[in-house]
């Protein structure tokens, strides 16, 4: 023991060779920090302003996610080729109690005739049809493609109701409604979201570190990386070379706050460590940096790869989350290794008041690298005792919590459940259903050649979920045309020719208004059953529409899930083997985020069916929750090995194991609750997808902080000893059995 604390003590710098090996003058000592400070700020001044323009360049139109082999990217292509409009639809029903009179019938009318004209509102505005029980109307009005969808929606829907007769309801339903809906869902995206994800890292830091002017030094860091990730995303998008929706939007919020602070913790640690044993910050600084320069790289590289691996992704919404959440941890590891370091340097140990760290290089000879107290030393100490107990006992109750994952949900959810609380279209859906055909407004259409038109229409009719048939036709008043068993009805007085069909490049555009609502599970089977028996009857037809575009949308996110989980456990495996220099400790440390996930996934499984309730999950659901928790939940597991080994170097694996947990307990707790908090502040935003993942994410990541970095990786590692290291010379290092003996006697 006398041994090794004259070793250590030597080990430490010398005010002598630090002014050797990081002499550097005085002038340059400014004007780096100044210079880096001065760059940051100027990139995130131009870059704040786009927190208010990101919908300039966003989208939230579920087909153009779509890849283009699916049939309803080709429908949705076609259709622009049968109508000049490209108008998006709403539907405006009007229901009562008492069966409507002629009288309330005209008075809608007159309404409905009001809103010709009005801003965003184009023309051919449908005259109200009744339904069959006398007790609603429903009118199809147009909106303008380039519209501010939510206002116009809310100013028809104020509209319609000043002037609908006493007694009558008015809903604005319809994609244009479910548009609205998700327009003011993301409202809150800029402001609330952003305020409540700092208020929340702000607090914890100042829980921290008890200090005020650190916290504000770490969030400046990481919302100036957030300016610039946004800056860059933006542009891309505005060159259309990335595609931009608000769910992404927010996922890089949280997503770069999160990591720009976890990465800025790790700085401040080592930063602190240094302080201790160097009285000039410039020599600190540089051995901080150096000291947390591979664990961040290394950190950041691995959520980068494993968010890559989204490009493999037939949906868009996930191959471009991709790179854009990778824009946002590049600029957030920078800002840690540049922001910051320039920050603390011009602030020194005035950063940390009240609590400054002093200059006590002996007091740190005395504790032989690591705290003599606290409760991390305490919990290394348990470990040492029984570390196979501990991993055993552990993996078992994680374990209990993956069975849970069975019960997950995640088949898709109706879109009209997408937004969570009140939601006016909702409503109107539901009201549209009881007296009209639920699919009213939201048609499947089929694409068919020409010649094969009746055929297509017998298939359609046929088929017990197809409430009626239409073609469209130019010659029609109403742009298209009933299909009976007569084929296509003609349209005026007696006697007048039956419409022709409008013909494009020789096909034909068929309607099939269904009898459930598009978004059910109803409409969904009835749509498969229809491009079955299409298949057979009428090769080469299209079936596109709203529904088909829902079924094609889960089946891509089927597609996806279960190709990019493994392809992504294979890249991380592959990082961490080349970073630890081992193929048994990689090995065993994705196995135990994998079982992480597992029991997460699990939990949320039962809390959505049991506590919240919620009608099920997109199958992006458990993709998402992967991609984070397994790309963020290892960083956890490289903060603590990259240390372990650097540790293990020097006093044998299983010191370096108990040294490790103890230096790096501290701040990988604080990073974890970082990291949760911040992805539970995605649930202020009332979307389903969003908060699912809130949920995911969040507990997932206290999982791994608390639970597997803290006790089943350190005892598992502890149990297996130097062969952890397997197959790198650090396996055959015959230390560990020395050296045993002098971990039990300094952690008691």
């Amino acid at each position: 023991m006398h041994e090794k604390q004259s070793d250590n003590t030597q080990a430490l710098p010398t005010r002598a060779s630090l002014r050797q090996h990081h002499r550097a003058p005085r002038w340059l000592r400014v004007v780096i920090p100044a210079l880096l400070i001065i760059v940051w700020l100027a990139a995130a001044s131009v870059g704040g302003p786009y927190f208010g323009k990101v919908d300039e360049v966003s989208s939230n139109d579920q087909t153009s996610y779509l890849p283009s082999s699916a049939d309803a990217t080709k429908v949705q292509a076609l259709r622009e080729d049968f109508s000049d409009s490209d108008a998006i639809p709403a539907i405006v029903v009007f229901s009562s109690d008492d069966e409507l009179s002629d009288e309330k019938i005209a008075t809608v009318t007159d309404a409905l005739e009001g809103l010709d004209g009005a801003t965003g509102v184009a023309s051919d505005i449908s005259p109200p049809i009744p339904s069959d029980d006398g007790h609603a109307l429903q009118a199809f009005v147009p909106l303008d493609a380039d519209a501010d969808v939510g206002d116009v929606v809310s100013s028809i829907g104020d509209t319609l109701r000043s002037d609908a007769p006493d007694g009558v309801a008015v809903h604005v339903t319809g994609p244009a409604g479910f548009s609205a809906d998700l327009v003011a869902a993301f409202a809150g995206i800029d402001g609330l979201l952003l305020g409540v994800a700092l208020l929340a890292v702000f607090i914890i830091l100042i829980l921290v570190y008890r200090s005020f002017l650190l916290p504000i030094a770490v969030l400046s860091t990481s919302l100036f990386a957030l300016c610039v990730a946004l800056l860059t995303v933006w542009w891309l998008a505005k060159a259309e070379v990335l595609l931009l929706s608000g769910q992404t939007q927010g996922i890089l919020f949280i997503l770069v706050i999160g990591a720009a602070t976890d990465y800025s913790l790790l700085y401040v640690s080592r930063y602190r460590e240094e302080l201790r044993v160097n009285t000039d910050k410039w020599a600190a600084s540089m051995r901080a940096i150096r000291g947390s320069f591979e664990p961040i790289i290394a950190s950041g590289g691995t959520v980068i790869a494993g968010l890559l691996c989204l490009l493999l992704s037939d949906l868009k919404s996930n191959s471009t989350l991709g790179p854009v959440a990778s824009i946002g941890i590049v600029f957030a590891m920078l800002s840690a290794l540049t922001l910051l370091p320039a920050l603390l340097f011009v602030f020194g140990r005035a950063a940390f008041w009240p609590r400054r760290p002093h200059y006590e290089p002996e007091v740190v000879a005395d504790e032989h690298g690591m705290p003599s107290t606290g409760i991390w030393t305490k919990v290394a100490r348990a470990i040492t005792r029984r570390p196979r107990t501990i991993w055993a006992v552990t993996a078992l109750v994680l374990l209990a919590g993956v069975f849970g994952a069975t019960q997950l949900n995640a088949v898709g959810v109706p879109q009209s459940d997408l937004v969570l609380g009140n939601s006016e279209a909702r409503d109107g859906q539901a009201v549209l259903g009881e007296h009209f055909p639920g699919g009213s407004g939201s048609p499947a259409v089929v694409i068919v050649d020409e010649n094969a038109l009746l055929n297509a229409a017998d298939v359609l009719r046929d088929h017990d979920g197809v409430d009626s048939v239409t073609v469209t036709s130019a010659d029609s008043p109403s742009g298209s045309a009933t299909i009976t068993d007569d084929g296509i009805k003609a349209v005026g007085p007696p006697g007048a020719p039956a419409p022709d069909p409008t013909v494009v490049d020789g096909d034909v555009m068929l309607q099939a208004t269904l009898s459930d609502a598009a978004d059910s599970d109803a409409a969904a089977v009835t749509v498969r059953d229809l491009r079955t028996e299409l298949a057979h009857a009428v090769p080469g037809a299209l079936v596109g529409g709203v529904t088909a575009t829902a079924i094609d949308t889960n089946d891509a996110s089927i597609h996806d899930r279960n190709l990019i989980i493994p392809v992504i456990l294979v890249v991380i495996m592959v990082i961490l083997m080349l970073l630890l220099r081992s193929i048994l400790a990689p090995l065993l440390l994705v196995l135990t985020t994998v079982l992480s996930f597992g029991t997460a996934l699990g939990v949320a499984a039962l809390a959505f069916n049991g506590i919240f309730t919620f009608p099920g999950a997109d199958p992006a659901v458990p993709l998402y929750g992967f991609v984070f928790l397994v790309a963020l939940g290892i960083d956890y597991n490289i903060f603590l090995m990259t240390r372990v080994r650097e540790e293990s170097l020097k006093h044998g694996t299983r010191d370096g194991i108990v040294r490790g947990l103890a230096i790096t307990g501290g701040v990988i707790t604080s990073a974890g609750l970082v990291l949760a908090a911040t992805f539970a502040a995605l649930s202020v935003i009332p979307v389903l997808f969003l908060v699912q993942i809130a949920f995911i994410v969040a507990f997932g990541v206290l999982l791994d902080t608390f639970i597997v970095r803290s006790l089943l990786v350190p005892a598992l590692s502890y149990d297996i000893g130097r062969v952890i290291w397997w197959p790198s010379k650090l396996s055959r290092r015959a230390r560990d059995a020395q050296l045993t003996e002098g971990v039990h006697k300094h952690v008691r």
